[in-house]
């Protein structure tokens, strides 16, 4: 072991928040997924009519206003919204007081796929139809990427590290990974960390249709997002936010903190072969997996969960089963293995954030959570998915894999806290 490997500081969680489909509460949310709730439905956010694909995992009964002065919910984005409301909880979760002793010392880092793409669509029509003297002159600070994290500062008062990842749909487990980064080589005490995406639009759904990348069964929307099932066809957007705080140990202990959970492992690599198909034999995320697993100095016996990327879509589900069988050998066949998008659908950008919260609720309660929907799983996914129902498992540690158009490959490990 190095030198510097030695001086690398202990990272835990101790706040975590989840805006979904399924519950905008981290209660309601763990309930959602402990119960197999299903959290797709016919879209209602636009009329959808002229698309090939209908439905989407909208956040329901969600008020910004909540969570933010009018004014300033006004001005925002929904994912930004998502984020500042989640990083609110979170805190409020972690009983972390941020003030003028600490401040400097907790940072924020949020990743989102497409950011403000409402807005961007909402101002193109006023262009078109008014003239640009009519654009409003927040448009651009509501729709670029990096206002999540920028805002959620604003609103919490956090003045350390603040930036986004922008790395499609491994955008928030970037985010956790190089939030991780941060905190274990000392340059922040407690990061506020996640992803958040409402993408759920009418230019958004036209695209990602071309790209035939979206389910198109929207006569049974509740079966829509099947992952690893032989009857899949393509996945089904959510939308939401899952925010984590972590924090370096000795802090959390100083202060009396109640720990989730440890994170102690952050794999990240690049296929560099195709635009949004992912190598063949997965060979980029299987790097990814072994990485995670070395940097927190696990061996594959030891990984008692996977929260799998699990997209519901030809190319991924076959590919993710060949990666980890890759970097986890013979022992890949006794890991239990979930895709929690069966019910909250893809969050792009937000979904390494909610799919982490729910794997370190997995270790702080012992339970994994189902894959619904899999009613005779792909010949090329014989792995054990965890078919319907929740199960009690003991839980020592557990990877979350998010996976990215452009090749971007992260997983995350975390383990229980001793």
């Amino acid at each position: 072991m190095t030198n510097s490997h030695l001086q690398r500081k202990r990272v835990v969680i101790t706040g975590l928040a989840a805006i979904t489909p399924i519950g905008n509460t981290l209660a309601e949310y763990w309930q959602g997924l402990m119960e197999g709730r299903n959290g797709i439905d016919t879209i209602t956010h636009f009329d959808p009519s002229q698309h090939t694909c209908r439905i989407g995992g909208e956040v329901k009964g969600f008020d910004p206003y909540a969570h933010l002065p009018r004014k300033e919910a006004k001005r925002m984005d929904r994912f930004s919204q998502f984020a500042v409301a989640a990083s609110k909880q979170a805190l409020t979760d972690a009983k972390l007081e941020i003030d003028d002793l600490n401040a400097d010392r907790i940072g924020v880092l949020i990743g989102t796929g497409v950011g403000g793409i409402k807005v961007m669509e909402d101002q193109q029509e006023v262009y078109l139809n008014k003239g640009p003297s009519r654009c409003s002159p927040f448009m651009i600070p509501m729709m670029i990427a990096n206002m999540a994290a920028g805002l959620t500062a604003i609103h919490t008062g956090a003045k350390g590290p603040n930036t986004c990842a922008v790395t499609a749909c491994a955008a928030g487990s970037n985010a956790i990974g190089d939030a991780f980064r941060l905190v274990q080589g000392g340059y922040a005490d407690a990061m506020i960390c996640g992803g958040t995406e409402a993408a759920i639009t009418p230019l958004s759904y036209a695209g990602f249709a071309s790209a035939r990348a979206l389910s198109t069964r929207n006569d049974d929307p509740k079966h829509a997002c099947r992952p690893f099932d032989k009857d899949r066809d393509g996945f089904v957007m959510g939308e939401g936010a899952g925010i984590l705080i972590i924090e370096e140990l000795e802090s959390a202990l100083a202060r009396g903190a109640r720990i989730y959970a440890e994170i102690v492992g952050y794999g990240m690599t690049c296929d560099a072969y195709h635009m949004t198909s992912p190598v063949p034999g997965g060979l980029g995320a299987a790097r990814a997996i072994e990485l995670a697993l070395k940097d927190g100095g696990l061996s594959p016996d030891r990984v008692s969960y996977i929260n799998a990327h699990g997209t519901s879509t030809p190319a991924n589900d076959p590919t993710e089963t060949q990666a980890i069988k890759k970097a986890l050998g013979e022992c890949a066949y006794q890991i239990p293995i979930s895709s929690t998008k069966s019910m909250t659908g893809h969050l792009l950008g937000g979904s390494g954030g909610i799919e982490a919260v729910a794997t370190v609720m997995a270790i702080a309660h012992d339970r994994v959570p189902p894959t619904i929907n899999l009613e005779e799983p792909d010949q090329d996914c014989d792995l054990d998915y965890i078919p319907h129902e929740s199960r009690s498992v003991s839980v020592e540690a557990a990877l979350s894999n998010s996976f990215g158009f452009g090749g971007h490959n992260v997983t995350l490990a975390f383990q229980k806290y001793h």
